[in-house]
C-alpha cells in the first residue's frame, strides 16, 4: 500500500549558487556518503541539487512533518547504480508511525533542472 509520494524539482544553477555563497550549505545538506561518486570523486551540482530534491521529495511523502534532520535520510545507490533511501533517526522514526516499510526513488537531471520523486510503501 503507498503511504506517500512526494515531488520536487531544484533549478540547479540556483543551488550551485546558493552552495558557493554558503560554504557549509553542502555539508549541512549531505552526509559525507552523499558528497561523492561511489569511485570516490565528488558529486556535480545536478547530482546533488537531485539528491536534495529527493529529500524534499522525501519530507513531503512523509506529510512534511518538522523537525526532521537532512543527514536522517541518506540517497545511496544500490549494486546496480539505482538510488535508494538509506533511513535513520528522526526520518525512520517518523516512517514507522506511518507504516512505512520500503521506498521507490527516481532522480534526473536535464535542461538546469533537477528532479525528484519518492514513494513510500507500507
Amino acid at each position: 500500500m503507498i503511504v506517500g509520494v512526494g515531488i520536487d524539482v531544484v533549478p540547479i544553477a540556483r543551488f550551485e549558487s546558493a552552495s558557493e555563497r554558503t560554504v557549509a550549505l553542502i555539508e549541512r545538506l549531505f552526509t559525507p556518503a552523499e558528497r561523492v561518486t561511489p569511485s570516490g570523486a565528488p558529486r556535480s551540482a545536478e547530482s546533488l541539487a537531485a539528491r536534495f530534491a529527493a529529500k524534499e521529495a522525501l519530507a513531503k511523502a512523509l506529510g512534511s512533518p518538522g523537525g526532521m534532520q537532512w543527514h536522517d535520510a541518506e540517497i545511496v545507490v544500490d549494486e546496480h547504480g539505482a538510488p535508494t533511501l538509506r533511513v535513520r533517526g528522526t526520518v525512520a522514526a517518523r516512517a514507522e508511525v506511518l507504516g512505512v516499510n520500503r521506498w521507490h526513488v527516481s532522480l534526473s537531471h536535464d535542461g538546469g533542472i533537477a528532479s525528484a520523486v519518492v514513494v513510500a510503501e507500507g
